[in-house]
């Protein structure tokens, strides 16, 4: 991997997190318009159908691995925690601020972190952990104002059980990101927007006037399906957790866009909490780009001596490029990628 694709997927992971942060504000103006549940599957049907529509126009499709029967798995668990998840944050988003539901949404990073190192095996580097802290307690500083806010209210309870649904779907999601974006995406979009239709339905909801259906499909399709594909981009090149962490800029451009949009009120500590967010960043940068993944190798080394044979082995850890010889290639491993060699 070279370090211009882990800057790519880098700006991937960025744009996913500007494009989902107008999920929060103008969902919470479109809530006045259209039922929770509904809301839920109408964000993910207009993603689904607008990355189709994106697909259609592309030719880079034709170069991905195809999904197989052994994703399977991965493919249903992924398109059940999105019927889940958003409409556990719509929901939640009825009965809180749509700034508090953005940072509370970084609680994400530490459920993808957390699961892709116990469940996936998945390398994270002590200076990664220490990014994650960062911007965990930079969300902290930004959820509570004094310690009456530490009792977390209903709304903001569904909010994590959002943001828990989504931590898991994001490592199901990375089992399957080196296959099509574009289908991974539309599966997730149009199976997720359906169930959460069907269970709109069920409860009676009410159907809103078409015209608030194209601004929540629209709001999918940049929020929801735009987000998604360069999520997934990001995802094949840094790995779960690192993605996770590159995304936690959401919350700060999503509080932002409240204050400006609908006249919420910055929290008191912003200032600061961003400071700590930005550090919490540069410390995952400078490890995406820097860290390099050591080894311990042994080699064995036979020579002949005054007319004997001897045999020395030699452990030793260091770091450097794999010469595969046969079929090969060569790479550099950076922390949280997956691969693997035979």
């Amino acid at each position: 991997m070279t370090k211009k694709r882990t800057i790519a997927a880098i700006g991937y992971a960025i744009l996913a997190a500007v494009f989902y942060a107008l999920n929060m504000p103008l969902s919470k103006l479109l809530l006045g318009y259209v039922a929770p549940t509904f809301m839920a599957s109408f964000l993910y049907l207009g993603a689904g159908f607008g990355i189709m529509a994106v697909s259609l126009l592309s030719r880079e499709k034709q170069k991905e691995n195809r999904l197989t029967k052994q994703d399977l798995p991965y493919t249903i668990g992924m398109i059940v925690l999105d019927i889940v998840a958003p409409i556990l944050l719509m929901l939640g988003l009825t009965s809180t601020s749509s700034a508090g539901a953005s940072l509370l949404n970084n609680f994400e990073i530490v459920v993808t972190s957390m699961i892709a190192l116990v469940i996936f095996k998945e390398a994270i580097s002590f200076w990664l952990w220490c990014g994650i802290l960062f911007i965990t307690v930079a969300s902290i500083l930004l959820s509570v104002e004094d310690m009456s806010s530490l009792a977390f209210s209903g709304g903001s309870s569904l909010v994590l059980g959002a943001t828990a649904c989504w931590g898991m779907e994001n490592n199901c999601t990375r089992q399957i990101s080196n296959k099509s974006t574009y289908k991974i995406v539309m599966l997730k979009g149009i199976f997720s927007g359906v169930g959460a239709f069907v269970v709109a339905s069920m409860m009676r909801e009410p159907f809103p006037q078409m015209q608030y259906v194209g601004y929540a499909m629209l709001l999918g399709f940049v929020a929801y399906g735009l987000s998604i594909f360069f999520y997934i981009r990001a995802q094949k090149i840094l790995g779960a957790a690192k993605t996770s962490a590159y995304y936690a800029v959401a919350p700060f451009i999503g509080a932002l866009l409240s204050y400006i949009l609908i006249r919420e009120p910055l929290v008191r500590h912003y200032g600061i909490a961003l400071f700590v967010m930005v550090a919490g960043s540069v410390i995952v940068v400078v490890d995406t780009l820097l860290v390099r993944h050591c080894h311990a190798h042994s080699h064995t080394i036979t020579h002949t001596h005054n007319g004997s044979t001897h045999t020395h082995s030699i452990i030793h850890v260091h770091s450097h490029h794999h010469v595969l010889e046969k079929d090969g290639h060569t790479h550099i491993h950076l922390p949280a990628v997956y691969h693997g060699h035979t």
